[in-house]
């Protein structure tokens, strides 16, 4: 029997959100606050970015942007196309994404499995950088003056704010009304703003703690580099961000990322990528700092299963 949703049949987008909040049990010690993990990668493509992907297209569904037949384009490292291609093939909309041999060769294969028709820029680095984000965005916006396309632009879209507002209430009530920080790298900055948004209209003295790479610390007021934690630090500071959103920016490296990401699969058995690593090695020095009876909540942002050719598990 087909199952219905407010008078229509169920699709795999429905099953996107309500993800799992669990703790930490091992890397925390005993004299440090608690750690929650915000489990991402139980959405239907792995990531996060799929509550992303499906606001940005069902509001230009919505508003008119995108027309009935029409197509979309995208600029992205990976996570962000894979989660539109994912929305995309449910609603059989026609995508075209730009992206990098810089990004996992997992992400490429899943987006091209997924029915989208991808567009590569070189990386002479083999990492994220400033040069490389804004070619791949030039290419986007050259395909989107096609007839009937519409681009997505992420870095200036604002559509996914409420759907992270929706989750930034889910970390709530999953953590009993007790969030003492929050700790996430910054993408785009819609997710790390629209969960601030909602803790703290809860509770205004929750502590957000933004991350971005050590190597290209754009926030912190240093210059921007070549680093490997993909779908983080495009460069230079992106339009969504406001100063307001942090309490305070940390930075992480690549090398410490990797490493706490490897540590979360060995000593944990949650097995996520660079930049959940990332959030992590950020979320201990914050739970030692406020110490017993704190809670800090992150994120487990996509799943390591994206990564397996990358330097991130190669050979572990």
């Amino acid at each position: 029997m087909n199952r219905t949703r407010n008078g229509r049949r169920l699709s795999v987008l429905d099953t996107i959100g309500g993800t799992r909040l669990i703790p930490l049990r091992h890397l925390v010690p005993a004299d440090s606050a608690r750690i929650l993990v915000k489990l991402e990668y139980e959405n239907p493509t792995g990531s996060m970015k799929d509550r992303m992907a499906l606001a940005m297209v069902e509001a230009a569904e919505a508003d008119g942007r995108l027309r009935p037949g029409g197509s979309i384009v995208e600029y992205t490292g990976g996570s962000t196309g894979v989660s539109l291609a994912l929305v995309c093939a449910a609603k059989r909309i026609r995508l075209q994404i730009v992206t990098s041999e810089a990004f996992s060769k997992e992400k490429r294969d899943h987006m091209s499995a997924l029915g989208a028709r991808l567009t590569l820029i070189a990386s002479p680095t083999g990492g994220t950088t400033k040069a490389l984000t804004l070619e791949m965005i030039e290419a986007a916006r050259r395909l989107a003056a096609a007839p009937g396309c519409y681009w997505t632009d992420q870095l200036n879209n604002a559509d996914p704010l409420l759907a992270y507002e929706r989750m930034g209430d889910e970390i709530w009530e999953q953590a009993n009304a007790r969030v003492s920080a929050f700790v996430q790298m910054v993408g785009t900055a819609g997710s790390l703003r629209g969960i601030a948004a909602r803790l703290r209209a809860h509770d205004d003295a929750v502590q957000i703690v933004a991350v971005e790479p050590a190597e290209s610390a754009v926030l912190s007021g240093g210059a921007s580099g070549s680093h490997k934690v993909e779908g983080t630090g495009v460069g230079f500071v992106v339009p969504l961000w406001n100063e307001a959103i942090a309490s305070e920016v940390q930075t992480v490296s690549t090398e410490e990322a990797m490493a706490t990401a490897r540590r979360l699969a060995r000593e944990e058995g949650i097995f996520a990528g660079t930049s959940t690593g990332g959030n992590v090695a950020v979320a201990l020095r914050v739970a030692e700092r406020l110490g017993p009876d704190h809670v800090v909540v992150t994120i487990a942002v996509d799943s390591g299963m994206k990564y397996l050719s990358t330097a991130l598990y190669a050979g572990a």
